[in-house]
């Protein structure tokens, strides 16, 4: 069977560099810091007083008020993303396309949280009596924000969540793509939104010790691979991608940003949250995506890797890269746009293979900021990017992701031509 070719010809982001992707990509490349004090509620007994929030942000450009009280925040952020990639794709034209065959795959590694703590919240504040919404459990799920997505554009094809923690939205990318290059849609708006900023997401972040706690300095807190990064920042927001079939794109005349090539996936099968300690799932996610696309490891320009600013995850991740590049890794560009953006969770692979799409399109590497002392554990040959976005030609851009439960998954990105 011959597989067909997917292109990417619509984006949509709403992120805490800006809620368009314009403002997402110059923010990025001009290292620019999402971080500050939360103010979606009072964080001052919290370990962690900062976040990476979404700024300025109204839900009636995309919903009436009635029908935004009957969602989650996460979609919400999730509407937003996916109707500018839609518009952006030209998707949303009568007749353009057979809405039969398109479809929606969009990811949440957690869903409603703020609907859940608040519907529980009033439960237990009140006398014992079930006042329960009835739009909790609608607003709650996971799965929702497909739903919903494809309710708006009467998209009729595949649709469904993926969830994998912090690998969701990349499996979401992956499974768009094989779906397509199958046969079995003509396009997807994938991607995922997250929206977990509230006292049970900051708290139980903060139980695990897994967020930074450097309140003194929120901008400068989210620092991979300097010596003296304490974990990351927790962010919010989405991004969507419209994956289309080559022919598809053509015919209709759409604008293509760039060529999906290759996904990979695999898993840890070690430990709860920590990364294998030689990052052995790493190290198989990216030789998986790389047969996949059958491609050589000296043919990737760039790697947006997972880098959450963690002790451990950073150095896992690395030693995963050195393995499956060898040499080649010192002749790469490396760096972590959640130095930036802070951890979107199961929305972060999708701002990141946007990031991905963008600087293969653009020839720009965006940086790795907040680097102020080498860590020895890493090997000074690298080029992690380190605070200033770097011009070089990018052919192949590769995006890592990895969730706790072991899982993880990345996707190769080509530029068009």
């Amino acid at each position: 069977m011959q597989l067909k070719r997917v292109v990417v010809t619509g984006v949509g982001a709403v992120t805490p560099l800006g809620n368009n992707v314009n403002d997402y990509w110059n923010n990025l490349i001009n290292g620019v810091s999402g971080a500050a004090p939360i103010t979606r509620f009072d964080a001052s007994k919290f370990k962690s007083q900062f976040a990476c929030e979404v700024k300025n942000f109204n839900v009636e450009e995309y919903l009436d008020r009635k029908e935004a009280r009957k969602m989650d925040r996460f979609s919400h952020f999730g509407i937003a993303a996916a109707s500018q990639a839609v518009k952006d794709a030209g998707l949303d034209a009568e007749g353009v396309a057979d809405k039969d065959r398109i479809g929606v795959i969009w990811a949440s590694g957690i869903g409603g949280l703020d609907t859940f703590l608040e519907e529980c919240s009033n439960f237990a504040k009140g006398d014992g009596t079930p006042r329960f919404n009835p739009f909790f459990i609608p607003k709650m799920i996971s799965d929702i924000a497909a739903g919903h997505i494809s309710m708006r554009f009467g998209f009729r094809g595949p649709n469904f969540c993926v969830v994998s923690a912090c690998a969701s939205s990349t499996n979401a990318l992956i499974d768009a793509y094989n779906y397509i290059r199958l046969g079995m849609a003509d396009a997807i708006v994938a991607g995922g939104s997250e929206a977990v900023i509230n006292e049970a997401g900051v708290g139980g972040f903060n139980a695990m010790h897994a967020m930074s706690t450097r309140n003194d300095s929120p901008q400068t807190a989210s620092r991979p691979y300097d010596k003296d990064r304490d974990g990351f920042i927790l962010g919010e927001g989405g991004a969507g991608l419209i994956l289309e079939e080559y022919e598809h794109a053509k015919k209709r005349g759409a604008k293509i940003y760039a060529e999906i090539v290759g996904g990979g996936m695999s898993a840890d099968a070690h430990h709860l949250t920590a990364p294998h300690p030689e990052g052995l799932g790493a190290m198989n996610v990216m030789f998986n995506a790389l047969k996949d696309g059958e491609l050589k490891a000296e043919q990737i320009d760039y790697v947006n890797t997972h880098g959450t600013s963690t002790p451990l995850g950073d150095i896992a991740e690395v030693k995963a890269i050195e393995k499956v590049f060898g040499e080649h890794a010192y002749k790469m560009n490396i760096s972590s746009t959640k130095s930036m953006t802070g951890h979107l969770l199961g929305a972060a692979g999708a701002i990141e293979a946007l990031a991905c799409v963008l600087a293969v399109k653009n020839d720009i590497v965006p940086p790795t900021i907040n680097h102020f002392t080498d860590d020895p554990e890493f090997d000074s040959r690298l080029n992690f990017t380190f605070n200033t976005a770097q011009k070089r030609t990018l052919n192949y851009a590769l995006s890592n992701t990895f969730g706790f439960g072991g899982h993880n998954a990345c996707v190769i990105v080509k530029k068009y031509s």
